[in-house]
Order: C-alpha cells, then sequence, then structure tokens
C-alpha cells in the first residue's frame, strides 16, 4: 500500500525547541484507500452496516463493521456531518503537503536559544539543580547553628572607672560541661563584675579562672557547671585557607545567638594585642597566625566562636577597637592552636608563662623580610627571619646571636643589615617572622634549649639558646644599629 504522505513522527522533547519539519502529534500514515474509505463513511445509507475506523499510534488502521439503525431524526444531523468530514480530510491533506515539503533533506543544526529566557524572552524559572544546591548551603548554615548555638553565650563586663559604671558587651562559648567559658581578654580584663547571659536567657555571675592578653584570650568560671550544653568540638586551625568559609556565632545582646557569615581572608599575621589590650604594656610581643576574616563583624561578637563548615571551632573572634580606628571595618580570630596551647595553662595556673628569645626584626608585610630583601641584599638565602637586633642581657644575646650592623637605604628607609638570619629551630624550617612566634609559643616553655640553625654572612652554623621567661611589663629597647646586645 503506498503512502499517499508521511507525517514527521519524531518524540516531541519538552526540553528542547521544534525542529523545522517536527510535529508534537503523533498523526500515523494516511494512505489514498484511507482517503477514500474516509469519505466513503459519509455516506452510509440508512440502516445498513457501517464502518469504525481506528488510527493507532503504530500507524495501523483497523476497520470494523457494526450494524447501526439510524432514526429519521438524524437525517438533518448527517446532512450536516457529509460536508464537514470531507472539509477536515481536505485539511488533512493539506497538513500532509506542508509537512513533506518542509521536511529537510539534510539535518539541520539546532538554533541555539539563551536557556534562561523564553520564547518571548522572560526570565524562565532557575533550574530545580541550582535550587537545591543554593538550599543545601543554608541548610548547612542552618544546621550549625543549631548544634552550636546554645553553646554560645554573652558576655557583660562591668567597671567603674573613676566612679563612673561601664558596661561592655561581647561573646563567648563553652569550653567544657565543667562550667568554663572562654571570651576575649579585651572585654573581660579590667572588670569589676562579669556576667554570663546563655542562649535560653539565664543570667550567671561569672569569675575570671586566667586572662592573657598577650593571646588575648581569657578563661571564666560559673557556677552549678554546663553540663545540659553540648561543647563544640576544637578543629583544626592549621588546616584554614583563605577563601574557606568562616562562621561567627555571638550572643551580644543576651536576646539569643547570632550568626555572620564570611570567608577566611588571610592567614598568619600578627598583632600587638597586649599593647591593645593595655598601653603599659611595652612593644616587641606580638600574637602569631591570626587568622583575619573578610564579613561584617560587630563588637559584640567580640570573644565568640569561629566556626569551619563541620560545626568546630577554629577560632575565636576579635573585634578590635583602637583610638585611630586603624583596625575598624577588619575581623580576626585567635586560632585554635592557641587556644589549645593558652587555655588548658589558664585553667591550671591562671596565667600562661610565654618564653622569650629576645631579638627584633622588621616587619615582613612591608616588604622588609628576607624574600624581599634576598635578591637586594645578595642573601644566600631566601627564606628565614632577618635579625635587625638583638635585646641586651636577652636569650638570644646570652647564646651569641647578632644583629644587623650596616645601615642601607632601602625604599628611602634606613634598614640595620648584616645580622644572623634564623632558617630552623630544632629542625623546624621557618618561612618568616610568624612561624618563628608560633613555634616557640606553641612548642616551648621558658626554661627549655633550642637549637638554632642560623645563616651568618657565607657560613650556616648551629646555635643552642636556652629560652627564658616573657618579661611581664615588656622589654628595653633595642640598641642602636652595629652595637652589640
Amino acid at each position: 500500500m503506498t503512502p499517499f504522505c508521511k507525517i514527521n513522527t519524531k518524540r516531541f522533547n519538552p526540553k528542547t525547541q521544534r525542529t523545522q519539519g517536527e510535529s508534537s502529534h503523533f498523526l500515523g500514515i494516511l494512505t489514498v484507500e484511507s482517503f477514500l474509505f474516509l469519505l466513503s463513511i459519509c455516506h452510509t445509507p440508512h440502516g445498513i452496516r457501517s464502518s469504525k475506523l481506528t488510527l493507532f499510534h503504530d500507524g495501523r488502521m483497523k476497520s470494523e463493521r457494526f450494524n447501526t439503525t439510524v432514526q429519521n431524526s438524524k437525517d438533518r444531523s448527517e446532512r450536516h456531518l457529509v460536508p464537514m468530514m470531507v472539509i477536515l480530510a481536505l485539511f488533512i491533506l493539506a497538513a500532509c503537503n506542508v509537512v513533506s515539503q518542509s521536511e529537510p533533506t539534510t539535518s539541520t543544526p539546532q538554533p541555539t536559544f539563551d536557556p534562561t529566557l523564553d520564547a518571548l524572552g522572560l526570565p524562565t524559572p532557575v533550574a530545580r539543580t541550582l535550587i537545591d544546591e543554593a538550599d543545601a548551603e543554608h541548610i548547612l548554615m542552618r544546621n550549625i547553628f543549631e548544634r552550636v548555638s546554645p553553646a554560645v553565650v554573652g558576655i557583660v563586663a562591668v567597671s567603674s572607672p573613676n566612679g563612673v559604671r561601664t558596661e561592655m558587651r561581647g561573646s563567648g562559648f563553652v569550653y567544657d560541661n565543667d562550667g568554663r567559658i572562654i571570651t576575649s581578654a579585651s572585654l573581660v580584663n579590667a572588670a569589676d563584675d562579669i556576667f554570663v547571659i546563655f542562649n535560653d536567657g539565664d543570667w550567671k555571675v561569672a569569675l575570671p579562672v586566667g586572662v592573657d592578653i598577650f593571646s588575648d584570650l581569657a578563661v571564666l568560671q560559673v557556677s552549678g557547671g554546663t553540663a545540659d550544653i553540648i561543647v563544640p568540638p576544637i578543629g583544626d586551625s592549621d588546616a584554614i585557607q583563605v577563601g574557606d568559609r568562616a562562621l561567627m556565632l555571638g550572643n551580644p545582646f543576651g536576646l539569643g545567638s547570632t550568626m555572620a557569615v564570611g570567608i577566611i581572608g588571610g592567614i598568619g599575621g600578627q598583632l600587638p594585642s597586649a599593647q591593645l589590650i593595655d598601653s603599659n604594656i611595652g612593644g616587641g610581643f606580638q600574637n602569631p597566625s591570626i587568622i583575619q576574616i573578610s564579613g561584617d563583624i560587630n563588637p559584640g561578637q567580640n570573644g565568640g566562636p569561629l566556626l569551619n563548615s563541620q560545626g568546630e571551632v577554629t577560632g575565636m573572634v576579635l573585634s578590635i577597637q583602637t583610638p585611630d580606628d586603624r583596625l575598624s571595618g577588619f575581623g580576626f580570630a585567635v586560632p585554635a592552636t592557641t587556644i589549645e596551647r593558652v587555655v588548658p595553662e589558664l585553667i591550671d595556673n591562671g596565667e600562661m608563662q610565654y618564653a622569650w628569645l629576645g631579638v627584633t626584626t622588621l616587619p615582613a608585610e612591608n616588604g622588609f623580610g628576607v624574600p624581599a630583601l634576598a635578591e637586594q641584599l645578595n642573601l644566600s638565602v631566601t627564606e628565614g627571619v632577618l635579625i635587625n637586633a638583638v635585646i641586651p642581657l636577652s636569650p638570644a644575646a646570652n647564646a651569641g646571636l647578632q644583629g644587623g650592623d650596616t645601615i642601607t637605604m632601602i625604599r628611602d628607609r634606613e634598614v640595620c643589615t648584616g645580622g644572623d638570619i634564623i632558617v630552623a629551630v630544632d629542625d623546624f624550617f621557618v618561612r618568616g617572622i610568624d612561624e618563628l612566634l608560633n613555634y616557640l609559643n606553641l612548642n616551648t616553655k621558658p626554661g627549655d634549649t633550642v637549637n638554632m640553625l642560623i645563616v651568618r654572612g657565607e657560613d650556616t652554623l648551629e646555635i643552642p639558646v636556652t629560652l627564658t621567661a616573657r618579661p611581664a611589663r615588656g622589654v628595653a629597647p633595642p640598641p642602636p644599629c652595629g652595637e652589640s646586645g
């Protein structure tokens, strides 16, 4: 049976546009005999056997005979049916002709459409997969908040300088189930009375266990313990990388915990925490391995936890206020490694004793570190700590370490050069002053002897240095360039 015309029967894909010659409905195959048969049923006499034509989706056609009794009352309806069927048949033939003429003989590339716009140029709904991914991000943060927020507390520190009552508010977090709270030393160092506000609104009086202004960490004790609170685990701050998610929880107003979201903007800076807290402290001491946070941090979050995506504490948030506002708008955090080193000492001894070396260096962040000066000064190494001066009577001076002896102009600044370069401590190689300070803070105590690997001119020397306790009120200024410590 020769087909009269063939309708394109490609399956319609709702995710793509129709190509030329495609139809969204399957019309099957129409033959000449089928067309004539369709016309013939329009003239079936009354009361004889009539036919029923069935068109299947696979293109087959079935004709069934059946008896029908036509009433005289249907004559008028049948007379109207004939021309309607003829018109329908002609319409089908015309459609077949249009499709057959428009069907391309060769494949035509699919037109390219903007997937974010519909046919009218209007925005289309966002793909479900993208919505799911965005929801997963929010679900994660909500889950972390719900798990950790009960352990986040508000801190109210009351002092009365010159007889005037002053309140400072910040945050803290539960350290253990024995009622110990970690917060910022800057918040409670000068306080006469301290109150802790728990997430459920309960207020408790707190007493200081230990305060360390050099690390800006403080431990408080509340009565009754915190046995019903799940303590957030301490994470690995050494695993933090720039660009990581930074979640900061706080309870600054005693109205419940809040969350701020940012990213890790920098790692490995130093802050003069002690001098920022107590202006009477002499210079020379830095709080190392500080984490910089890019995000909105308000003063009330000072002392709250910095969390990673696992809900682990990777640091304590610092919101630093200075008279000249030079650090305003910046967020910082004391790393978890410092918390793990200092807090147990504060609990056991009420204070932290730091080992002291007794050297000064130029700030590497201003371009005066070994990597920046190696080529200009013709140094034999490209990493390490260039000693600018050695403090008199310090462990470094007693061990024979040497400071600079020559004034050199570098970028319009006089720099004391020619001093020893520390490249390793106890076989731990240091790239700069931050790694040196961090190693000494985390791994040594007063009385320990460390082996310093130094470069002096063209020579490499290993010198043992016995460390002493850091002076509580600062140290004497370094000697002028060229004078021995």
